[in-house]
């Protein structure tokens, strides 16, 4: 069941001993793209989506005999131009370049990298967000905006816009490189997301 408002989120459990443990968003990709028998629990030790979590990165916890955090995820399915399915964890970005042109990206983490992209961002609300910044972004508005990403206040700005949905299309205006979970995937100019609620378990 995806987070509501006053009830506990996850619960408290010690792992397994044959937890499979991934160390960052796009490993915890790997094991789950192409394979329909997921691992009941993933331990994450690094990258943006277990620092949205609140993570530690410390690997010695998952040994320790302690209970530790157990917390349902939503992960988004990817279909792009109606032909090539996959997934992602943490984040898609569309873009093929940061200083000129549309900037497009799909969070289920609340961070990218050293930038709080969706500072109210939950990866267990059954919704993507969805930040665009526009083509009218001037080289000199994204330098203050990139500086203003590291602490989250780049919101609201008259050329970047937000929206939250279970599923959405993004027709881009021409076939534009993909980044899914800090990797580079393929290019696409039709993007069709839809979240899959409670998907997977981890462990932090």
């Amino acid at each position: 069941m995806t987070i509501h408002k006053g009830r506990q989120w996850g619960d408290l459990r010690v792992p397994p001993e044959d937890l499979v443990i991934a160390d960052s968003d796009a490993e915890l990709r790997h094991i789950l793209d192409g394979d329909d028998a997921w691992p009941p629990v993933v331990g994450l030790s690094g990258g943006d989506l277990m620092r949205t979590v609140g993570g530690s990165g410390h690997l010695a916890r998952f040994t320790s005999g302690q209970p530790l955090p157990h917390l349902p995820i939503d992960v988004v399915r990817v279909v792009a131009d109606e032909s090539r399915e996959t997934l992602f964890v943490a984040h898609l970005v569309a873009r093929r370049g940061w200083w000129r042109g549309e900037v497009w990206a799909a969070m289920n983490a609340e961070f990218f990298g050293t930038w709080d992209l969706v500072p109210r961002g939950h990866p267990n609300d059954g919704k993507i967000d969805i930040v665009t910044a526009s083509a009218d972004l001037s080289v000199r508005q994204r330098s203050m905006t990139r500086r203003r990403l590291k602490i989250g206040t780049h919101m609201p700005h008259p050329h970047i816009s937000m929206t939250s949905r279970a599923s959405a299309t993004i027709q881009l205006a021409e076939a534009t490189p993909l980044w899914l979970d800090g990797e580079r995937w393929e290019r696409a100019q039709r993007i069709d997301l839809t979240v899959v609620p409670d998907a997977i378990t981890i462990c932090v």
